[in-house]
């Protein structure tokens, strides 16, 4: 896996969450014979025991439930430990949700029968909206709790951590929360931008892409790089940049030189269309 990332030309890759315990000792002999360098890791990573698929949200911050939130505190420790182990610079991470169900498919099949500026949408919408935010309030208070425990821990270790901006409505923090939740939190805190997520938002009609990155600069880490196809069966991402709906060049000017950057693609992409991507972004972003 490694090895096929750097002869695609790449001196660092992100440790993702689909990583199964059994490919660790790899890893790790890889990042110890110098043959690949490692930016970032995706919670949780190492997977849990038994997991053997990306599971991201398997213990979720938010959980009213106890166990669930030691387990994904317990979890995302492994994870820092991972991190410091292969000489990461930060540890990715999803925070909880609130819930509530179904919003984003409602939405995205209106969209795709051009009915995004209907009322009934903007009724959906604000029926959406009202209904987080009267829920919000204890899920984030319990992933704030959370986060900064890892956060004390990261730092222990020298380590950043990116609170990721997420495509599903009922996922923490909002959008439009995105500072204040961030305002909680210690320093070695972040933000982390997905791309593809918020162009999903923009193209719902709940942000603007280019004005969320500006606002959240100042605790910008980095990016999740991919690009959005939307067609008349809803929105995909993790798609090659430069084949979608995301606008790199009016994005370029919040790009900065120490910002990480993590191409995030999917499996089924081909090394050619990898690399077309990567050329792509170098020509719109340039040596940023």
């Amino acid at each position: 896996m490694l090895h096929e990332i750097r002869d695609l030309g790449f001196e660092y890759a992100e440790l993702s969450h689909g990583i199964r315990i059994s490919l660790v000792p790899g890893i790790l002999e890889a990042v110890d014979a110098g043959e690949i360098r490692i930016s970032t890791l995706h919670n949780f990573c190492p997977l849990p025991l038994g997991i053997n698929h990306p599971a991201p949200n398997i213990f979720k911050f938010t959980a009213e439930d106890a166990r669930e939130r030691a387990s994904a505190l317990k979890h995302t420790l492994k994870t820092l430990e991972m991190a410091e182990r292969v000489g990461a610079r930060l540890v990715v991470l999803h925070c909880g949700e609130v819930e509530m169900r179904d919003y984003n498919e409602k939405l995205e099949a209106l969209v795709a029968r051009g009915e995004r500026e209907s009322a009934r949408y903007r009724r959906l919408v604000e029926e959406m909206e009202i209904r987080r935010e009267r829920l919000k309030e204890l899920a984030v208070d319990l992933a704030v709790d959370l986060i900064q425990r890892i956060a004390s821990e990261a730092a222990n270790r020298g380590l950043l951590l990116g609170i990721e901006n997420r495509e599903a409505v009922e996922e923490i923090p909002f959008d439009h929360d995105l500072p204040f939740f961030l305002a909680r939190l210690p320093d070695n805190v972040r933000y982390w931008h997905d791309c593809g997520h918020a162009q999903i938002k923009e193209n719902l009609g709940l942000i603007l892409h280019s004005m969320q990155l500006e606002e959240m600069l100042g605790r910008l880490a980095g990016f999740h790089i991919h690009d959005v196809v939307a067609d008349g069966e809803g929105q995909h991402d993790h798609c090659t940049p430069g084949t979608g709906t995301v606008d790199f060049k009016a994005l370029k000017a919040f790009v900065r030189p120490e910002h990480i950057k993590v191409i995030e693609l999917s499996p089924g992409v081909s090394a050619g269309d990898v690399r077309s991507g990567y050329d792509y972004l170098r020509s719109v972003w340039g040596g940023e």
